[in-house]
Formats: structure tokens, sequence, C-alpha cells
């Protein structure tokens, strides 16, 4: 995790150029977020530069916007005009948020370069009320197209760390069998296909949940964001 913290950190500052020729695809998210998130608590885990947080953060109550990458979070930082938006650096695998705190959370563009997925998904639904709402738009693959396998080579060459590779379809059984329902998806056209999924928790994973929390002490429930 260190070297992909390192790769981050070193692309901090020209993060936000690089993601301009998706600028249509983002814009199309934006729209699909917003009433999500309307005077809804939300946490962001891996905010990059804030992109997202920035554009939806008039719609929400509150937004905790996290990354691993300190770069990140200072980039992040530079412009952020809304008391409304916190951000800082976070590990996504360990949060430091009580339970069920966040009405939603958003991660974009990640788990498929975390090298175990199903153990954010895990944390996420830690930190997530059980009516809330997880939303999870990441870059996925058209199948075996060539041009899609030539960009992930030269993405491989560049250092970045890509863990999975999904198409749309993949992707969103996966989320499935870590215990998520889709409710909502789109793919939506950007240089790889983004594809957009909102999603609950399912039902099943609801009761564990709820059993679980029944097991470990108040102390450890009750441990409060900033």
């Amino acid at each position: 995790m260190r070297k992909h913290k390192n790769f981050w950190d070193k692309n901090a500052g020209r993060y936000d150029r690089f993601m301009q020729k998706d600028r249509a695809a983002y814009d199309e998210m934006y729209a699909l977020i917003r009433p999500v998130v309307k005077a809804k608590t939300v946490l962001e885990l891996a905010t990059g530069t804030g992109l997202i947080a920035k554009h939806i953060v008039n719609a929400a109550a509150h937004i905790e916007a996290t990354d691993a990458s300190p770069e990140m979070i200072a980039e992040a930082k530079r412009d952020n005009q809304s008391a409304k938006l916190h951000f800082s650096v976070q590990d996504m695998f360990r949060l430091p948020y009580a339970d069920k705190s966040f009405d939603v959370v958003i991660v974009s563009n990640a788990l498929h370069i975390v090298p175990q997925p199903e153990k954010a998904l895990a944390e996420i639904r830690r930190v997530l009320k059980d009516d809330g709402v997880l939303i999870a738009p990441t870059f996925t693959h058209a199948g075996n197209s060539f041009s899609g396998k030539v960009r992930a080579f030269f993405m491989k060459l560049a250092g970045f760390p890509l863990h999975s590779r999904w198409t749309s379809a993949e992707y969103l059984c996966f989320l499935r069998q870590n215990g998520w329902t889709v409710r909502k998806s789109a793919v939506l056209k950007a240089s790889f296909p983004l594809t957009y999924a909102e999603c609950v928790k399912s039902e099943s994973c609801k009761q564990k949940s709820i059993e679980k929390a029944k097991k470990v002490p108040q102390s450890l429930r009750d441990r409060k964001w900033a």
C-alpha cells in the first residue's frame, strides 16, 4: 500500500488536469449523486483532490472527504471554500468513525485499485447507516476490447495501481456478492466505461450487522467523528 500512496502523492499536482478528459462523464455523475446526498451527512473515501466533494457539497448537509494520500488532501484543501466540507487523511480500511455514522458513503474509482476491495466494503458497511446509500462509481472495461487492453497496458507501465479489471457486469456482481443490493446503475461514457452504482445494504447483511453490534463493547460503538 505504501507504494500506491507514493504514486498518488507524486501525481497529486497533475490529477485534476488528467481527469479533464472525462469531464462530461463526471458532470453526468454529479447530477446523479446530488439528489441522493441532498441534506445528508456524507463520507467520501479516496476523494483525491476533492473533485466530487466540491461539486456536490452545496446539496449535502456535511461531507467528510478522505484520502490515504497526504499530497492529494493538501491539493484538495487549497481552494475549499465550504464550511460544510472537511478534508482529512484516512485509511479506508481502518476508519476512525463510529458505527452507522453516515447517511451516504461515496467511493469513486477506488475499489479497482486497492488490493482487497471486499475489506473496504466491509468497513463502509460498518460506518453506513442501515438505511444509508453507498455510491460507488468505478472505471470498468469493455470486455476484451483492444483499446481497453492498450490503455490498461500503458497505465501499468506508468505505475498505476490496478488490482481488479472488471467489466461493468462483473463489477456489479462483485458488489452483490459482498452484501449490497444495487438499486441503480448506469454506464457513463468516459476514457474507460464508468460504471455508476448506487447500493443499499442487503437484508441478510443488515441482520448480521445487528447481531454483530450486540457483541461489540459500547465504548467501541461510541467512537465519534470530528
